[in-house]
Formats: structure tokens, C-alpha cells, sequence
């Protein structure tokens, strides 16, 4: 029976189904296809949040901008469980701390810049920036060595100047997919369970280095979450270098999907 025959009731329910299911449509349309192009067509430009990967890698990193007195704790813990992962340091932590800057870098983890000052960099120009990426990228070669190559901008601001002169540099720009909260005034307990409640593979995880818990924390995180097949790696390790995308609604790393040859056909 064509539907023009159902009963006036029926061709309600009918309409009704028929545009939920568009609205879905559309919006998952909107989702994974609009806004990833208008991002694009309006050029603006995001860090690397995490990355999309089938393995189950994650980055754990520590920022250190004050203080050092935790950060021993972290380092023994890391090192019990062979852990690599990457410190974001700012400059003048650098050089308030050269021994542990040294120690960091002795025990392999990763040394990225997190600008000098720790300012408000998409307020900045050009040359502002460069200045507080390059007198930092300095000091670490200094002190570990290391030539460093990825970059947390302060605040987590950032703006299209700072992402391509940071790239321009050398550097990847990298923010974080899971915020443990380990420098607000919250418990141990509520830190590990906001962690351990949201982690997945392609994940980076934000804590601190002098942050109250966050020692106490990774000695109860690290092993549970090297139980549930978890493998830790240094930000450069988890991030494709070549051939990627950035999702601009997302932040989420992908590689280029290759397209099919025609060749053939």
C-alpha cells in the first residue's frame, strides 16, 4: 500500500521517524565533515590535542613553571616502571633548576619548550615569539643537549601567529587531551579517577611537576594503567611527523588517508 494511504496518525508517526532520522544525518554530516572544511576555509590553525591511533600509546607530561620539590618523586616513579616522558619547561625554570634539568634529561625523558616567560603568547608578535620559543630552545640544548622539537604554549592559548612561526622554528605545537586538574586544590583520589575515567589510546595526558599529588598519583596510575595494556611513550614518539592532518573542530592528529588509484579501472 503506497504511504499516502496510511492512516493521517500513521503518516504523522511516519514524517516524524523520517526527520529525526535527517537531523541525525545532518548533524553527523555537520560534525565530521562541515566543520573540519570551515576550519579550513577560514584558516585557523589548532595544536596537536592527541592523535588518532590504533595502538595503545599514551604521553604522559609534566609542565614546570614553579617550583621543584615533587619533582624527584615523579623521576624515582618514572624510572621504577621504565617510563619515558616529556617535561615542558619554561625558561627561567631552566635556569632556577639546571640540576634537575640535567637529571630529567640523563633518565631519557623528553625536554620541551614551554616558552621563557610562561606569557600570554597569542598576545605576542612575531618576533616576541621567537625570542621566548628560541632563548629557551637554547637553554635546553645547553643544559641536556637535546635539540627540542615539540612546544606547550603557556595557558594553553594559542593563535595562528604562534602556531606558524613555533612550526617555522621547528616545533610541533602540542596541547593535551586529558587535564588531570593536578594544580588545583582537588584530592589524590579525584585526580586518578578523572585520569583512569577518560584515558584512551593517542592520548596526552597534562599534569605538573610540582603539583601537590600529582607524585603521589602516577605511583597508583602508572601500574594500573600498565595493566590495562597501556604503553607509555614521549610526545615526539606518540605524534606522526609527516603526512598528517589536524582536526580543526578536535585538535585529534590523523594521517592522510590515501586515495585510491583510478589506475585500472
Amino acid at each position: 500500500m503506497s504511504v499516502f494511504y496510511l492512516p493521517k496518525a500513521h503518516r504523522n508517526l511516519l514524517f516524524i521517524v523520517l526527520g529525526v532520522v535527517l537531523l541525525v544525518n545532518i548533524y553527523l554530516v555537520s560534525k565530521e565533515v562541515i566543520r573540519p572544511v570551515m576550519g579550513l576555509l577560514t584558516g585557523r590553525l589548532v595544536p596537536i590535542y592527541g592523535v588518532d591511533t590504533p595502538e595503545k600509546k599514551i604521553s604522559l607530561t609534566f609542565d614546570a613553571t614553579w617550583g621543584n620539590e615533587y619533582t624527584e618523586g615523579i623521576l624515582t616513579t618514572l624510572q621504577q616502571y621504565n617510563i619515558k616522558s616529556t617535561f615542558f619547561l619554561c625558561g627561567y625554570w631552566l635556569e632556577k633548576y639546571p640540576t634537575d634539568v640535567k637529571r630529567i634529561a640523563a633518565l631519557g625523558h623528553e625536554i620541551g619548550n614551554h616558552s621563557y616567560t610562561h606569557p600570554h603568547m597569542n598576545s605576542l608578535s612575531r618576533a616576541q615569539i621567537v625570542d621566548e620559543l628560541m632563548l629557551t630552545h637554547d637553554l635546553i640544548k645547553g643544559l641536556t643537549g637535546q635539540s627540542s622539537t615539540v612546544f606547550r604554549p603557556p595557558f594553553g592559548e594559542y593563535n595562528n601567529t604562534l602556531i606558524e612561526t613555533a612550526a617555522e622554528l621547528g616545533y610541533y605545537t602540542i596541547q593535551w587531551s586529558v587535564d588531570s586538574l593536578d594544580w588545583k586544590d582537588v584530592t589524590a583520589d579525584y585526580i586518578y579517577n578523572r585520569i583512569m575515567g577518560s584515558v584512551k589510546p593517542g592520548d596526552i595526558i597534562l599534569m605538573h611537576n610540582n603539583g601537590r599529588f600529582t607524585a603521589d598519583v602516577i605511583k597508583r596510575l602508572i601500574p594500573d594503567l600498565l595493566g590495562k595494556g597501556y604503553q607509555f611513550v614521549s610526545v615526539s614518539e606518540l605524534i606522526y611527523k609527516d603526512n598528517y592532518i589536524i582536526e580543526p573542530h578536535s585538535g585529534l592528529q590523523r594521517t592522510k588517508k590515501q586515495i585510491p588509484s583510478r589506475e585500472g579501472r
